[in-house]
């Protein structure tokens, strides 16, 4: 072979893309609020994941140039992204109105899987009680809920971490 470390950015480059597209089908947005389970997964699927990277080059060479591709790739991904819209809208989230003007979006609400007592939770954190006291209600990118009251002589905003849940809206 040419150049002895080309396998393994080959097989780094398969390994990033693949994860990129895996964490967008089953839902970044968990990654904010991280339990033990995910812990355990990350952990796991970084060891099964280490071998498809470097391949039989077990060496402190081969695993430093895997960890150099994806720092690269990672780096170039974030300057992309911000410089293309249409590959921003690809590969990241877009954050999602959960409640306008008091009222709730259900649809939404039922996508994103956010139970009643999650979104009754994250008003309180706010000091609110009633969704009508609620200007507007956030699913952010990071997987915050943020939210906004609908007193305008103190508008405020709060940031509830949402923990994963996997209890159905109810209306």
């Amino acid at each position: 072979m040419l150049f002895p470390y080309l396998d393994i950015i080959l097989r780094s480059t398969a390994v990033y893309f693949f994860m990129t597209i895996a964490l967008r089908i089953f839902g970044k947005k968990e990654l904010s609020q991280l339990n033990t389970a995910d812990i355990i997964l990350i952990l796991l699927i970084s060891n099964s994941v280490q071998n498809a990277m470097v391949g039989p080059d077990t060496s402190l060479w081969g695993g430093l140039v895997a960890a150099l591709v994806l720092f690269v790739i990672n780096f170039t991904i974030k300057k992309l992204t911000n410089k293309y819209k249409i590959l921003n809208d690809l590969l990241l989230d877009k954050p999602e109105v959960l409640i306008h003007n008091g009222k709730l979006e259900f649809k939404a609400l039922s996508r994103l899987d956010i139970s009643n007592d999650e979104l009754k939770e994250a008003m309180r954190e706010h000091g609110l009680e009633h969704f009508s006291d609620v200007k507007l209600c956030m699913l952010e990118i990071d997987g915050t809920i943020s939210v906004i009251s609908e007193d305008k002589k103190h508008l405020k905003q709060t940031h509830y971490k949402r923990k994963h849940n996997h209890k159905n809206f109810r209306k």
